[in-house]
């Protein structure tokens, strides 16, 4: 049995636990520092005295780093490691988002996050990636769906932040971004405490070290269990054997081939698409509350009941990831996110603002869950990191764009056009995930 099989047949053991626990801290961490910009937009915004298009640079500069960080990070992951990659990104979005708070101008303050965006956008898909080449087959995109559900925690911890830290004083801001120094300590515990990928150290001809992780995980089932797992491997073994297209498959070594290029493709635009509305709508909403009349206390806390909405999403995704399967959990939930996107567009009292935002939460986050889970599954393992990263990296351009045609969009045709473009982009999102294969309980390629 090779060392792949070994790991997929496993249970959920303690070692699991403590790689997805983690892999999550670090997810949390880079939510909360992308959750924070949207209420610093908004404090500065007042502070400052700066215009729409000002607070959209500042929005969109950091994205422009995610895009670089997200391609050059997979790539990099693919040579020297998942974790190598991991430990590195946290460190310079850590230091970086901590210098952010001793800025004196715009200018200064939008090339510091254009250095956390480098990190952020590098860390997210490689840590999908690390979980999902552990994770034991049964229950692989429940795992990654429960590390993504770390990213509501975090943007939890900025709403909380910037309901009682940002808008406390005019240099709450200050504080707030001097918290994001966490990460820098949280990397080393990562470059220590973690395991490598297996996948990874034997693609490197690293044997012994890939033999050393998985002992260590299966020393932590009961061997009796193990022996009932193997004699369950051993008679599934005999009716599904590899064959010559999956063969074909694992040998593959670019994104673009044509084994790849449909999924690739497809991948691509669901990124791009969910990229547009979700941080088109959730950079801008406290901004949007503020416009609206509500005080900088007021919209802060309506942004944070909202974010309590993507807890439940996560859950709902995590279950029907399994029961339905990869392809049609995706779908559903942007096809939800397409009609919460248009109920928010025509919201007007309070009631309705935050049933609308809660809606569009709930069904937006939990189809970003199902999202990461899907990608690592795509492809092989030589060009696993490059495929999720790629996709990241394409999909960043939307993040980019996002912030940047809201102010106009508003001016022309109000909040009823902005979140029609977001429904209609979520719509096409959808479409594309229904020509994605189905990977549920699916052997991961080596």
């Amino acid at each position: 049995m090779s060392r792949n099989a070994r790991l997929d047949r496993l249970p959920v053991t303690a070692k699991h636990r403590r790689l997805l626990f983690g892999s999550g801290i670090g997810w949390a961490l880079d939510a909360m520092d992308v959750g924070l910009i949207s209420f610093i937009m908004a404090a500065l915004a007042v502070h400052w005295n700066l215009s729409a298009t000002q607070t959209s640079w500042l929005g969109s500069i950091g994205f422009v780093g995610m895009a670089l960080g997200a391609t050059f990070g997979g790539l990099l992951a693919d040579r020297i490691g998942r974790r190598q990659v991991f430990a590195l990104t946290l460190l310079v979005y850590g230091l970086a988002t901590g210098a952010s708070a001793l800025a004196g101008s715009l200018a200064v303050l939008i090339a510091l996050r254009f250095l956390v965006g480098l990190g952020l956008g590098a860390e997210l898909p490689v840590a999908s990636t690390l979980v999902s080449e552990f994770a034991p087959r049964k229950i692989r995109g429940r795992m990654v769906v429960l590390l993504e559900a770390f990213w509501a925690v975090g943007w939890l911890a900025a709403a909380l932040i910037g309901a009682f830290v940002v808008s406390a004083s005019e240099n709450g801001w200050r504080w707030a971004l001097a918290l994001g120094c966490v990460p820098t300590l949280y990397a080393v515990y990562v470059r220590m405490g973690l395991p490598e990928s297996v996948r990874f150290l034997e693609k490197k001809n690293r044997h012994e070290e890939a033999e050393e992780i998985v002992a260590a995980f299966e020393a932590e089932v009961d061997p009796a269990e193990l022996a009932a797992i193997d004699e369950r491997g051993r008679r599934e073994a005999e009716e599904g054997v590899s064959t010559p297209e999956q063969d074909a498959f694992a040998r593959e070594d670019s994104i673009w081939s044509p084994l790849l290029r449909r999924r690739t493709a497809a991948l691509w635009i669901i990124w791009f698409c969910v990229n547009l509305s979700y941080y088109g709508a959730f950079i801008w909403i406290p901004s949007l509350l503020v416009d609206q009349g509500f005080t900088l206390v007021k919209s802060f806390t309506f942004t944070l009941i909202i974010t309590l909405a993507q807890l439940p999403g996560y859950a709902v995704a995590a279950w029907l990831i399994e029961k339905w399967g990869r392809r049609m959990t995706l779908a559903t939930l942007l096809l939800g996110s397409a009609a919460a996107a248009a109920f928010y567009g025509t919201a007007e009292t309070e009631a309705m603002i935050i049933l609308a935002g809660c809606l569009l939460s709930f069904f937006n986050l939990g189809a970003w869950g199902a999202l990461y889970a899907i990608g690592p599954e795509l492809y092989p393992t030589a060009v696993r990191g490059a495929g999720t990263g790629a996709a990241a990296g394409f999909g960043r351009i939307a993040s980019i764009i996002a912030p940047l045609i809201v102010p106009p969009i508003l001016i022309f045709g109000g909040p009823l056009l902005l979140f029609g473009l977001f429904a209609l982009s979520f719509l096409i999102a959808s479409a594309a995930a229904f020509t994605l294969p189905e990977q549920r309980g699916k052997v991961l390629e080596v």
